[in-house]
């Protein structure tokens, strides 16, 4: 019974499940046209670049160095959109803009957060109202 066992367990570890797990990927590898496309790149470190492909894929974005010339203020600040279909046919468009404040895009299919519940918000509003402990310190000198 014993070697059975061995036997059948053995049988079991040999054989190759994953095929019966395993989906096998399709891709297809022709080539989308490119419908247009433009660079340009001025000697001021401003830029601008777009391109458009025949599946409906098109973006475009455009930068400017602010504060040239002073270089720990020199940020390069670039504003652009792109657009593309997803699998389920919607049209997926995203507005953005990326600056000293970091990147902020803008969609209609971007989550948004639930609002703030009343109690909450009267609770900062309150707390808004209030000094600062610097400012406290400041008025109560001896």
């Amino acid at each position: 019974m014993f070697f059975l066992l061995t036997i059948l367990a053995l049988g079991v570890v040999a054989a190759d499940v994953r095929d019966v797990y395993y989906q096998q990927q399709v891709y297809t590898t022709e080539p989308i046209p490119i419908l247009r496309q433009e660079q340009i790149i001025n000697p001021d470190g401003s830029y601008r670049w777009n391109y458009e492909t025949a599946n409906g894929i098109a973006a475009e974005e455009e930068g400017v160095i602010k504060n040239a010339g002073i270089p720990e203020q020199e940020i390069l600040s670039a504003q652009g959109q792109y657009q593309y279909t997803a699998p389920d046919g919607q049209i997926i468009q995203l507005q953005y803009v990326a600056d000293e404040n970091g990147f902020q895009p803008r969609g209609a299919h971007l989550p948004t957060p639930p609002p703030i519940p009343v109690e909450i918000q009267r609770a900062l509003d309150h707390l808004a109202t209030l000094p600062t402990p610097g400012q406290e310190l400041n008025r109560i000198r001896i």
